[in-house]
């Protein structure tokens, strides 16, 4: 599997739409190519968003819920995205905590009900693009560890992609080694050797809104307009 990364050092962005129009700088081979930019929102809606206007393609989203540990819902002990019947578990956090399946099972469609009524929401309704034999670009604003991105790729595999490329800012650099296992193309423009937050790579991280969402997927996706 392709790897591309930019720098091993820590990077600090601007904001959101500067990450993005680097990572664009890194994907031109997808110019005019009829790929799809599958954003993970929030924040990740506006790299995207920067990423698809450069290669002149559509933009959508990848909604994920992660499923919280019991009595410690903060805890992913993994995530489901919409539309996919099998959930990404952390089978490490799993057996460790010893969370019956049933539970999972439970946890999972929870979340799953919840992604799909925050699909409708940012999509008003209109349906997910047909993904499969296309190319499919996920981003998002930074991953830590992974397990939302994970949950994405296996989604898009699912949904028929032909080819998976993830294009991320910033991670830890075992995170993104893991990615590239499952993907064909990985680009990511910084692996810093101290990683606390994704946010602490950028200047300004101000929280995303649903209505900057919705506004921006108007814009860039043919089925809201």
């Amino acid at each position: 599997m392709a790897s591309k990364i930019i720098s091993q050092e820590a990077v600090t962005f601007q904001d959101r739409k500067e990450a993005g129009r680097l990572l664009a700088d890194q994907l031109t081979d997808y110019v005019d190519s009829g790929c799809i930019v599958m954003a993970i929102p929030r924040g990740g809606v506006i790299v995207g968003a920067e990423v698809a206007e450069r290669l002149h393609c559509e933009l959508d989203i990848a909604i994920v819920r992660k499923l919280g540990a019991p009595y410690n819902p903060e805890l992913a002990i993994g995530s489901v995205m919409e539309g996919s019947e099998k959930p990404f578990l952390n089978e490490e956090i799993i057996a460790s905590l010893g969370v019956s399946p049933d539970y999972i099972r439970k946890e999972a469609e929870v979340q799953r009900i919840e992604a799909e009524r925050r699909a409708n929401l940012y999509r008003k309704g209109k349906p997910r693009p047909d993904l499969r034999g296309r190319v499919v670009i996920i981003t998002d604003d930074g991953v830590a560890t992974g397990a939302t991105m994970f949950s994405s790729i296996h989604g898009v595999k699912g949904a028929g992609a032909g080819t998976v490329v993830v294009a991320l800012p910033v991670g830890p650099r075992d995170t993104i080694d893991d990615i590239a296992s499952e993907v064909d193309v990985t680009v990511c423009l910084s692996t810093p050797s101290f990683f606390g937050a994704v946010g602490q790579f950028y200047r300004d991280f101000s929280q995303t809104t649903d209505e900057e969402v919705v506004e921006t997927l108007r814009r860039f996706s043919p089925v809201m307009r």
